[in-house]
């Protein structure tokens, strides 16, 4: 199978934990606190681990905090490829309200990046071999600028380097500079922002999915649709996949199951129904969990199985 390796530029350490009921000022009792590795990147290789795959995440890891993440994904059994940085990994804090059911995300800014550090991922990048999956996922730290992001994905595909992305913003707008992405990963709103214009109706999605792709921009967009699962099209179709209805307890990490599995079938050569078949089912087995918990692969499969039935 192909190799497959991911890139995040600002990971972090995430704690979760509930609480009864959330109000000002008063001291809120917390449960003892979960703490999982966090960032795009990461999490998609922790996806692919989880569903039997196999993934190596680049990233930068500073002070105790990246010490810790590292061990938790030692723990998890994903390979890693770090670059000692001189601050520290940021901790971002997931609070469930078990009162109401709500979710509170609290996201610290990325840790900054220096000159030096960011060339020591990229060399770790550009060494990657010729034909190889990257999955280049999450927000851009501090020090890092798009211009950055657009040149290390131009080298990367000049060494035979297969590219998939997971971000947004100008980090997504700058990542489809250099075109002929192997698979680009927006929501309907990133989508609007990337053709320029309102999409109000169900084939208006489509048509500008279609455009990315002839636009030489990505060889396949899958837009996730939230409930209504994902559009996916390629240069010859085009598919859409519903998930079955399910109680939702969480949607972190449901967007970096999806990719995770999407990129681990890619690796296998799957289909463009088979490969967003598996990434819906994914998706939505992350979100059937409390806090920042992944898919697993005995859930992924159950949906699987029921897509492949209706």
């Amino acid at each position: 199978m192909v190799s497959i390796y991911t890139l995040t530029l600002s990971p972090s350490l995430d704690s979760a934990t509930l609480t009864p009921q959330i109000y000002p000022e008063g001291k809120l009792r917390c449960s003892a606190p979960v703490f999982e590795p966090g960032g795009g990147g990461i999490n998609v290789a922790r996806a692919i681990t989880h569903l039997g795959g196999k993934a190596t995440a680049i990233f930068p890891a500073g002070g105790a905090t990246g010490e810790h993440l590292v061990s938790l994904l030692a723990d998890e059994q994903v390979a890693v490829d770090t670059v000692e940085a001189k601050d520290w990994t940021r901790q971002n804090l997931h609070v469930h309200v078990g009162s109401s059911g709500e979710q509170y995300r609290f996201v610290m800014p990325g840790a900054k990046l220096t000159d030096d550090e960011f060339r020591q991922l990229e060399e770790k990048v550009l060494t990657i071999e010729s034909g190889a999956l990257l999955v280049v996922s999450g927000s851009l730290p501090p020090g890092v600028s798009t211009e950055k992001l657009t040149a290390l994905i131009q080298s990367a595909q000049q060494r035979g380097i297969r590219c998939i992305v997971d971000s947004s913003g100008e980090a997504l707008q700058a990542a489809l500079v250099p075109g002929n992405l192997e698979l680009v990963k927006p929501n309907q709103k990133e989508l609007s922002a990337l053709v320029n214009r309102e999409l109000t109706q169900p084939d208006d999605v489509r048509t500008a999915a279609q455009e990315l792709v002839r636009s030489g921009k990505a060889r396949r967009v899958v837009v996730s649709l939230g409930p209504q699962g994902a559009l996916a099209v390629d240069e010859s179709s085009s598919v859409q996949v519903v998930p079955p209805p399910m109680k939702s307890q969480s949607t972190v990490g449901a967007g970096d199951s999806m990719v995770g599995a999407m990129t681990l079938k890619l690796a296998q050569g799957a289909s463009l129904l088979e490969m967003t078949r598996y990434g819906v089912a994914a998706g939505s087995a992350a979100t059937i969990n409390q806090g920042t918990r992944l898919c697993s692969l005995a859930d992924t499969q159950k949906i699987v199985d029921y897509l492949s039935r209706n």
